[in-house]
This record gives C-alpha cells, sequence and structure tokens, in this order.
C-alpha cells in the first residue's frame, strides 16, 4: 500500500502522506520510492501546477527517518550513501517544475523538517502539538537529508546551529519569527490556506525564491568570513564545554555546516553525507539508538507481566506533604491538567507549598512555554488543607511526608480512612522499603512506591517500586499516570535503595573511600565529568545534602553489610554540621543564595587525613566508581530487582545521569565484555578487599560468553 495519496483542486495535488499500520510518518526506503514514483506523475502532467504536502495523521507531519534502517548499515559508505539518496529525493522537491508547500501540523522532525524545508513555503498548524527539530544529534548523528545546508539558509547561522547542535524543539510561533515557518494557521483551516498558497507560488504572486530577512548584526555576523569565524569559534567552544568532547557528531555538524559556507553548495552536501556515513558508524550513535529504542519500548510497557489490566484514568489526586518534592509534584500534575489537593499539618506549610507551586509553574510563564491564561488555570487546579476535607474521591494518594517509617504508617492509617475503597496510597520514600509501609495498610495490595528524583520538573525518572502483593490495576493505572506526568517510567521490585539509590550507593561510597584515602575533591569530581557525567559525585553530595546522604548510606549498610559501608569521611563531615548547599557548607563554598564555589579547603581538616592530599589519576578514580556501579547493576538483575537489563540502563541514564554515550551501566558490560570487567574487577577487589568482588551473574555471564542484549543493537 502507498503511502502516498494524490486529490487534484484546481492544479494544485495534495498530496497526503499516511503511512499504514503506523502511528507516525516516517521515512523509509519504500517511502522514498512512493516520493519518486509522485515527483515523476507530477512533472509529467501538465495541468498539476503546484502541491500541497500534507499529513494524514493527526498529530504528526513526519517524524523523520525510520531508525530501523540505520542499523541495517554495513559500512560508513552504505551511510553515506543513503544520505546522498536523501539529498536527490530532496533536490527534486525544492527544484522541480512543481512548487510545493509544506502544511505543517504536529511532529516535524529530522527528516520531516529537512522535506519541509526542501519546499518553496512552510506553513504551520497553530497548535500545542507543532513542533520543528532536528534531533539528529540525540542519536549521535548529523541531519543527513540537507539539514545542514538548507537550515542555516532559511532562518541563518546563529539560529540554525542552535537548532541543529542541541535538537530542540521550536514551536509553531518561534518558527514564524525566526523564518523557519512562512505563515501559520489554525489546523482546521491549514489544508485550505496551502492550497491557495500553492496557486499563489504557480501564478508568481508569491516568489519561489525570497531573500530572507536580516537584522544589523545578523548580516554583520554572517555576511562575511571574519563575521561567520567568529561565530563558529564560539559555537565549538561552548560545544566543547558541556560535551567535552563525547559527543563526534556535535563537531561534525559545526564541520558540515561550516561546508556549506566556505565551498560549493555541491561540496556543503557531499560534507554532509560524508560526515553523516561517518557518525553513524561511531559507538556513541549505536549506544544512543539503543536508548531511543529502550525508551519507545517503555512507553508501550504497563509494568505489569501478561495481560495487563486498563490502567484507571486519573483526573485528580491528594498529595501529603508540601515540601520541595510535594510540591514539585503537584506541579508537575497541575501541568497536565491534574486537580491536586494539597494537604500539610500547618496552614503555614500549606501556604509555603502552594508558593513553591506558583514558582515552578510561573517559570514556564516566564519562559513563554504556557500563556497567561493557561498559567492561571494550572494554578488553581492546585488547592490545600490541613485536614483531610476532599479526600473522599480522590482515586490516587501520593506520599512525601518526612522519611520516617513511623511517620508514613501515621499517615497511611489516617488517609485509608478517608479514602475511597480502592484508592491507590504511593509513598515517595527514597529509602525505606514498600512492603514495611505497606505492613500498615488495611489493603497492602493498594500501596506502591513513586519514586521522584529532585527537581521533579526537571528530572525525567519515575521509578515505581511493587510488592509481591501490589495489585496488576494499582502498577498499570500507576504507570499510566506517570507517563501522563511526562516521566519515563521503570518498574523495579521492592527492595532496600530499590535500583537508582542502590547502584548509586557504591559510586557515592567509593568517592568517600577515596576522600578517606587522600584524594582531592577537584580530582574526584573532574574525573568523573570526563567520564561523561554531569556533576561528579562530591558536588552531587553537596546537592543532595550529605544529612540524606547520610541516612541512606545506613540503610544500605545495614541492608548488604561492609560490601557498602559508608566511608569514614561522609560521617566525620556530617557530624560537623555540614550539610552542603542547603545549609551553605559542605564540601564546597556557597555564597548566600547558594551559588556554588570552589571547594572549601577547611573541609578537608575533618577527614581521616587531615589537609594532607595525595594526586590520584583520573582512570584510576573513572575505573574504581564507574565498575562499583556497573557491578552493582549486575547485582540488581541477579537479584530480580529490575523485570529487564533496559530498565536498568534507562533508569542509570534518566535517573542519574549516567553517560548516554556509553548506553548505561549494563550496556557497560557487553561494550568491555563479562571476562574483561570480571578481570578488572577481581584486580581491584585485591586491593579494596570485599568492595569489588564480580557478582555471581557477571562470573556465569563470563564463563558462557553471554551478553546482556542481541547484537542487533535493539534491547529485547
Amino acid at each position: 500500500m502507498s503511502a502516498l495519496s494524490i486529490a487534484i483542486d484546481n492544479g494544485v495535488a495534495v498530496v497526503t502522506f499516511d503511512l499504514p499500520g503506523e502511528p507516525v510518518n516516517k521515512f523509509s526506503k519504500a517511502v522514498i520510492a512512493d516520493f519518486v514514483a509522485v515527483f515523476d506523475r507530477l512533472e509529467r502532467d501538465p495541468a498539476v501546477q503546484a502541491a500541497v504536502l500534507i499529513s494524514g495523521k493527526p498529530d504528526t507531519f513526519i517524524a523523520g527517518a525510520d531508525i530501523d534502517q540505520f542499523l541495517e548499515f554495513t559500512s560508513a559508505a552504505d551511510a553515506t550513501r543513503e544520505s546522498a539518496e536523501g539529498h536527490a529525493l530532496m533536490n527534486r522537491l525544492e527544484h522541480g517544475r512543481v512548487p510545493w508547500v509544506a502544511a505543517i501540523n504536529g511532529a516535524c522532525l529530522g527528516g520531516g523538517l529537512e522535506a519541509s524545508l526542501a519546499c518553496a513555503y512552510r506553513i504551520v498548524g497553530d497548535s500545542p502539538k507543532t513542533v520543528l527539530a532536528l534531533p539528529e544529534v540525540q542519536l549521535g548523528l548529523i541531519p543527513g537529508a540537507g539539514g545542514t545546508q538548507r537550515l542555516p539558509r532559511t532562518v541563518g547561522l546563529q539560529v540554525a546551529l542552535d537548532m541543529i547542535l542541541t535538537g530542540k524543539n521550536v514551536r509553531a510561533k518561534k518558527a514564524l519569527q525566526t523564518g523557519l515557518a512562512d505563515e501559520m494557521a489554525h489546523p482546521s483551516i491549514l489544508r485550505d490556506v496551502a492550497i491557495r498558497r500553492a496557486m499563489e507560488l504557480a501564478s508568481g504572486k508569491i516568489p519561489r525564491h525570497r531573500t530572507r530577512k536580516q537584522d544589523a548584526k545578523g548580516a554583520l555576523l554572517e555576511g562575511n568570513p571574519v563575521g561567520r569565524a567568529v561565530v563558529f569559534r564560539q559555537a565549538r567552544e561552548m560545544t566543547m564545554k558541556k560535551s567535552r568532547g563525547h559527543y563526534p557528531a556535535l563537531l561534525a555538524a559545526l564541520e558540515a555546516v561550516a561546508a556549506g559556507y566556505s565551498g560549493s553548495v555541491a561540496d556543503g552536501f557531499a560534507t554532509e553525507a560524508r560526515l553523516f556515513g561517518e557518525m553513524a558508524f561511531t559507538p556513541v550513535s549505536r549506544q544512543l539508538i539503543f536508548l531511543f529504542y529502550a525508551t519507545t519500548a517503555l512507553k508501550k510497557d504497563s509494568g505489569v507481566s501478561g495481560d495487563a489490566p486498563s490502567p484507571a484514568l486519573i483526573g485528580k489526586i491528594a498529595m501529603l506533604g508540601t515540601g520541595f518534592m510535594g510540591a514539585g509534584i503537584a506541579a508537575v500534575s497541575a501541568m497536565q491538567g491534574v486537580t491536586v489537593r494539597f494537604k500539610d499539618t500547618k496552614l503555614a506549610a500549606v501556604a509555603k507549598g502552594l508558593t513553591a507551586v506558583r514558582d515552578v509553574l510561573h517559570d514556564r510563564l516566564r519562559k513563554k512555554q504556557v500563556t497567561r491564561q493557561q498559567f492561571e488555570d494550572q494554578l488553581s487546579l492546585v488547592s490545600g488543607t490541613v485536614d483531610y476535607a476532599g479526600f473522599g474521591n480522590v482515586p490516587l494518594l501520593i506520599e512525601a511526608v518526612f522519611e520516617d517509617l513511623a511517620v508514613k504508617h501515621a499517615v497511611l492509617k489516617e488517609a485509608e480512612a478517608v479514602l475511597p475503597r480502592g484508592a491507590i496510597f504511593a509513598t515517595n520514600t527514597s529509602t525505606i522499603p514498600i512492603h514495611q509501609i505497606a505492613a500498615a495498610s488495611r489493603d497492602p495490595s493498594r500501596v506502591i512506591g513513586m519514586h521522584f528524583f529532585s527537581p521533579v520538573h526537571k528530572m525525567p525518572l519515575l521509578e515505581v517500586i511493587v510488592t509481591p502483593r501490589t495489585a496488576p490495576d494499582a502498577v498499570a493505572t500507576t504507570v499510566a499516570f506517570g507517563r501522563r506526568l511526562g516521566k519515563t517510567v521503570i518498574v523495579v521490585n521492592d527492595a532496600p535503595g530499590f535500583y537508582v539509590n542502590r547502584i548509586l550507593a557504591p559510586y557515592i561510597n567509593e568517592a568517600g573511600k577515596l576522600l578517606d584515602e587522600g584524594a582531592r575533591i577537584e580530582d574526584i569530581d573532574r574525573a568523573m565529568l570526563d567520564y561523561g557525567f554531569p556533576v561528579g559525585p562530591v558536588t552531587l553530595l553537596d546537592e543532595v545534602g550529605i544529612d540524606i546522604a547520610g541516612k541512606s548510606g545506613a540503610i544500605m549498610a545495614a541492608a548488604f553489610g561492609d560490601r557498602l559501608q559508608p566511608s569514614a569521611t561522609l560521617g566525620k563531615v556530617l557530624a560537623a554540621g555540614r550539610l552542603g548547599r542547603k545549609g551553605k557548607k559542605g564540601f564546597y563554598l556557597y555564597d548566600e543564595k547558594g551559588k556554588k564555589g570552589g571547594v572549601d579547603e577547611s573541609v578537608y581538616a575533618v577527614m581521616p587525613t587531615g589537609s594532607t592530599r595525595a594526586a590520584v589519576s583520573a582512570s584510576e578514580i573513572q575505573e574504581r566508581l564507574s565498575l562499583a556501579m556497573v557491578n552493582e547493576a549486575v547485582r540488581c538483575v541477579e537479584d530480580g530487582i529490575l523485570r529487564a537489563p533496559r530498565d536498568g540502563d534507562i533508569g542509570a541514564v534518566f535517573g542519574i545521569g549516567f553517560p548516554p554515550f556509553r548506553g548505561g551501566p549494563l550496556r557497560v558490560v557487553d561494550t568491555i565484555g563479562a571476562a574483561e570487567l570480571v578481570r578488572r574487577l577481581e584486580a581491584l577487589n585485591a586491593k579494596h578487599p570485599g568492595r569489588f568482588e564480580a557478582a555471581k551473574l557477571l562470573r556465569e555471564m563470563a564463563a558462557g560468553g553471554k551478553t546482556f542484549y542481541p547484537a542487533t543493537g535493539k534491547p529485547v
């Protein structure tokens, strides 16, 4: 079945892209063949004077290329040829006899945007679903169908580099402002407007080739080689600062864009094709494509094995605890149109929580992500109370009170007295096993863990924790609600530390052991930044709160013994009254507003080795910390905490910032090889007995030559 259908209207061919059997439109070899056939037909038909490209999908224009085909490449030359074929297709779109109008409503991504850039005119639907982006760098690639060449000519060098190097979405109104779109129309009239513009292109009323408007500053920077050199130099410096050189596609994208300015048009396209081919075969791209498949698969996972019950639709929740986490959960719920009943023990605490919610929502207004009316509508969804009024019809309650089992038992019993039968009680605990909390419930099957990460409105992961008694419908409903909040959701089985905090514990502990031995704070943090983490482990301790880390560390030590015993440094620093950023005193210096400065040299005085510090190589720091985490992730598979290795890698990347270009801790096992990993762990364990003993499962994998994932690059 063809993905394209044609309807002729007053000399305008309206070509509707509606890929059969797929939720979104995407380019594949078969689709490209369909486009070639359409081009041939329209070019030969003298009755057709112009054409409109429109989508038959409700919320998507074109989502880009079919990622499956990237895994079929057997060489960089294959990928280069694929890019060159894409160039040929887009050149026909741009230079054929018939001028094209792109009628864009919904997501217009990657190859979809590249196709629209080749059209003579672009109209975007005035809808929140309409976003335009070139997200290829998020897969370790660069645009391969002309994006690095046409986008700068359309919107200017600076705007183009920002889009290409970040992959960020541009909404309809912004697209109109930057020149990415020529016009904006309501989706209900998009087709009619597009047909009129196509007729005007055919008659010459609208020139097929138009000069881009440019302000004086833009002309100064982009209109001459010296100005462009400044832009490219600044972009390269910023890219290296943020990526630390781990993402080669970013530098390749810069090179491809630059080639479009320094040589002929043909040279620019040839450079793009060559670099696309090279990037398609980097290990970084393979890992990022794996993560794409993993997150896509998770979106379809109900969290329940076998036949999953239909999740209940949650339109209202109750929120116990108006602190930082509670306010964050309430805010993201309101963003999705969910009514929130906020409760705390004192009016002052409720007021403070409501203010925190307002601050989070107002930040979106300030950034023009929502309108004033949307902001006010969302804020009106959150109300506060000091009793349980309004809880009688709430299907889901999320608890984020003080991390104390007795307190959680008390609020659980109080809440169950007023909640309707069958309501779900979700606890946001990060340390207390869910079965211990559920022990006080009249119906433990309705108790579940929802472990959000801080700050809630920015961190993408939600860890849902289930016990053997949790009801399947409670799991399915909680997972669906988490996705409604925009979270990437993994479901894990109940155990101390669950999954994310459990693998974080040995990583943090090993950083502390290095401090015990005399390593410098800045050396540890710098080494792990260079490894690819977004923040260093010592900085993370300050951010989370040294007291929170101390409490979590004690729980992990009680559960797993000496293997996860916290460092002496952590205890001594905490005993000295240093709490981290929130107390403006930790391992680093902080000003009155909490802005981080350099290392607080006075903290060394309370450490076991005092102010005497020793140089430790970055490679040793990286190996000790990373392999401690990797080994613990394998133990979590071994212990049945994870339902699938995929969930472990997603949890590490989205929850604690494990370097995406490495794929996740279990992907690291496959990359290094189980046998080699066992050898390295044995060498470390000989130096640091008890902390690096290889997991039993890892030894079994080494003996059998097994891996966690198939060689296809897709998670099972």
